[in-house]
């Protein structure tokens, strides 16, 4: 069965038949998996990309619904065409290869060099009857622009009506270099030339721009009638010094005429970078200084360097290597010395070089020479109105002009998809399977989708294989200990990744990261506060110095709304637990954070029977992995007393069995709390627990453990003990004047007078009940 997307929606038989896929919905789900080329889609962006935000009651059932709409109709169609939509463990996935699909089968082409065969394929818009999903708009974007690349590709050797694509695409500037180029070869000068006065205006009118500079070249080219443009292929780019001479390229200024950059060939493919690159891309046309930050391994150096290969700048793209620059002075040196320019003391010389020269330059690696660096570009910008600069580094250079583009981890999906072409480039015959698939997003996870780290990872399975790499990531410095030998030292393990970020970071820096370590799964800023302070570094400057940390790509930046929660990746922090043991800090560390989040059970606990109760609840399910974590640190007596300020919580949340694993302790309440959740998991009451609140001695306690139990008891139907408890509650809580008491016991009472058929003292007791819980914002019971 075959599947088209490079027009309508299309689907074939094996035999060439048409297939109707019945139904809107189902037509958008087969494209909207189509639209992934083969790869996993979770239900929830399904369902999503289905109904936006108006989804059916149940959108997950009727998503499998749909699913099955579909399967059934390419059974109809082909016997087996069911089992082409599959369930994984990452989602549902279209099974499709280039023999199947035609967007595959058009890469594939254009790989081999066969374009007009490629082009061909194309039968129309993309999915162009369902071009309203909000979906479908990137994807087809971005497969247009894979057809416009091909297409000038093509232009070069075969026949294409440049005209037409110049009026559906008249701002793209490679299409109309070589309309323009195809005009003047045609003798038809004057038009060429007017079709760049067009698009002059379009620029200036849509977008506030100018053409870049190559197209400017090719225009002046043509207004000088230079008989390079009778020789060939597409530009300026495509020319070279030869076609226009230096002058043109002001190359003899800058020493590298016979070049255009000094970018390294890439050696693999870049994978998951595809949004990111035609994103940056866009960038030095509005942001002259553009700066990748991250943490160190997420690929920084790769992205740049392939925006770098696909920006085309007049005079060049030059890459200036700063990790071997060990001081200050060397920098200006450096750059000197790769554009070929003889510096002085001064450095003016390097300055006079670049004025009026369209130039881009890639820093890479700054975050070791931030300040000199910064200074640098400062000086060059202001004096050079054509030079562009794209730097990478940790943090952020500073400068009141500089765009800050921080580059990600890979999301699940890209980062099965790079340990999967390295772990087979490492171990011949490893490929995916359904079997090790969830192994191998466990690794992703584990090592936060981190490129580097999987490619480390990934060249341990020929030895290891999948599962015992995983079982091996808590030891993961020791394991990923050796990389390629034709990477830098820093890149040759994970230990020398992080390593070369730790060595820069000052005194206070270092004891606020290690410290951070200690939390699980981030935390708020009163917590890092609370727990990082001391030893040099005062509360009052923790968020300074956590602040330099987010700057430095070693902490994850807190959301832009909300509270701010910061946290570290699971390496930098398996990394800060190591220093923390070093400096013998980690037993005194790990008993204030534990002391913390005690403190905030408790403050919690009376809140959760508020107005504030829903911004409480957020902030425990926030730190719930960090209140796990405090119980196992702390002694017998505070584990209990931590388990008593959650236990509404784990109600609330119907966390049962979390809670009663952990009600351990035997004091009466605990032991009362227990049961009654044991009650509501389905076990039978336990008598001598009922018994048991006698003995507490706290009033509040008491009343609170005997209206739970009533409540419990009253749920499963045993109303005359129910209504015993509540009574007895009830008649504590009034006289100890707790109106959120006095609300519960009326509101469990309303069910027990029910059962009696006392409709009026129902109705009365709902009433009284309604009208505290409003009083105090609760709205658990209102």
């Amino acid at each position: 069965m075959r599947f088209g997307v490079l027009g309508p929606l299309g689907v074939w038989t094996a035999g060439g038949a048409a297939v109707r896929v019945p139904e809107v919905k189902v037509r958008l789900l087969l494209a909207d998996l189509l639209a992934h080329e083969g790869r996993p889609v979770s239900a929830d962006r399904l369902a999503f990309d289905l109904w936006g935000d108006e989804p059916p009651g149940n959108p997950v059932n009727t998503l499998q619904t749909k699913v099955s709409q579909l399967r059934r109709a390419l059974e109809a169609a082909e016997p087996g065409g069911r089992s082409l939509v599959a369930h994984e463990p990452a989602g549902y996935v279209i099974r499709v290869d280039s023999s199947t699909l035609d967007v595959l089968r058009f890469r594939e082409l254009v790989a081999a060099g066969r374009f007009g065969e490629a082009l061909a394929l194309w039968r129309g818009e993309p999915l162009e009857e369902l071009a309203d999903a909000p979906f479908v708009a990137p994807v087809v974007a971005r497969w247009t622009s894979e057809r416009l690349a091909a297409l000038e590709e093509f232009a070069r050797t075969g026949e294409v009506d440049l005209a037409a694509e110049v009026a559906r695409h008249p701002l793209r500037e490679r299409l109309r270099g070589l309309h323009m180029r195809a005009l003047y070869r045609a003798g038809r000068q004057v038009e060429a030339l007017e079709s760049y006065a067009e698009l002059r205006r379009l620029l200036a009118e849509e977008q506030g721009l100018e053409p870049g500079p190559e197209l400017a070249a090719l225009h002046q080219a043509m207004l000088n009638h230079d008989p390079a443009l009778g020789v060939s292929a597409l530009g300026v780019s495509a020319l070279g010094a030869s076609a226009l001479g230096a002058s043109a390229l002001g190359a003899s200024a800058l020493g590298v005429s016979a070049r255009t950059n000094n970018l390294p060939v890439p050696v693999s493919d870049l994978v998951g970078r595809e949004k990111a690159v035609a994103d940056l891309c866009e960038l030095p046309g509005r942001a002259r200084l553009v700066t990748l930050t991250g943490p160190g391994g997420v690929g920084k150096t790769r992205l740049a360097l392939e925006v770098a290969r696909r920006v085309s700048v007049a005079d060049g793209v030059w890459l200036v290597e700063l990790a071997g620059v060990g001081r200050a002075e060397q920098v200006v040196s450096a750059v000197a010395d790769v554009l070929d320019v003889r510096e002085d003391a001064s450095g003016m010389a390097l300055v006079e070089a670049l004025r009026g020269r369209e130039v881009l330059l890639v820093l890479d690696n700054c975050e070791r020479l931030v300040e000199p660096v910064a200074a640098l570009v400062s000086r060059l910008l202001r004096a050079a109105p054509g030079l562009r600069v794209l730097t990478t580094s940790q943090e952020p250079l500073g400068l009141s002009f500089e765009t800050v583009w921080a580059v990600p981890p890979l999301d699940v999906s890209d980062a099965v998809t790079l340990f999967a072409a390295r772990a087979a480039a490492a171990a011949p015959g490893f490929t995916l399977t359904p079997s090790n698939t969830v192994v191998v997003e466990a690794i992703c996870r584990r090592l936060d989708g981190l490129p580097l780290a999987l490619e480390l990872a990934a060249t341990r399975v020929r030895s290891l294989g999948v599962d015992a790499l995983l079982e091996r990531l808590d030891d993961r410095f020791r394991l990923l200990a050796t990389g390629h030998r034709d990477a830098p030292a820093r890149q040759r393990t994970l230990r020398a990744m992080i390593d070369w970020s730790w060595d820069v970071l000052g005194e206070a820096e270092r004891i606020v990261l290690r410290r951070l370590s200690v939390h699980v799964d981030g935390c708020s800023l009163d917590s890092a506060e609370f727990v990082c302070a001391g030893g040099g570094v005062a509360a009052g400057e923790v968020l300074d110095v956590v602040t330099r940390l987010v700057d430095r790509s070693l902490v994850v930046a807190p959301e832009q709304t909300g509270e701010p929660r910061f946290r570290l990746l699971e390496s930098v922090a398996d990394y800060g637990r190591e220093r923390l043991r070093s400096a013998g800090e980690f037993e005194e560390v790990r008993r204030r954070h534990a002391a913390f989040y005690l403190g905030l059970a408790e403050r919690a606990d009376p809140e959760l029977r508020g107005a504030r109760q829903l911004a409480w609840l957020e902030r425990l399910d926030a730190d719930t992995a960090n209140l796990r974590a405090a119980h196992d640190a702390l002694d017998p007596a505070e584990a209990a007393r931590l388990v008593r300020a959650l236990t509404w919580y784990w109600f609330l949340r119907g966390r049962l069995r979390e809670g009663r694993r952990l009600m351990t302790a035997d004091d009466p309440v605990t032991v009362a709390w227990r049961a009654g959740f044991g009650v509501l998991l389905g076990e039978a009451a336990d008598p001598s627990a009922l018994s048991g609140t006698a003995l507490i001695a706290d009033r509040v306690d008491e009343a609170r453990t005997r209206w739970f139990l009533g409540y419990v008891l009253s749920t499963v139907g045993d109303m005359p003990t129910g209504r015993r408890l509540t009574d007895q509650a009830l008649a504590a809580f009034e006289e100890l004047g707790d109106d959120w008491g006095v609300a519960a016991a009326y509101s469990d009472r309303v069910s027990q007078v029910l059962a009696r058929g006392q409709v009026d003292e129902a109705r009365e007791a709902a009433d009284r009940s309604a009208s505290l819980f409003t009083s105090l914002g609760e709205r658990w019971g209102s």
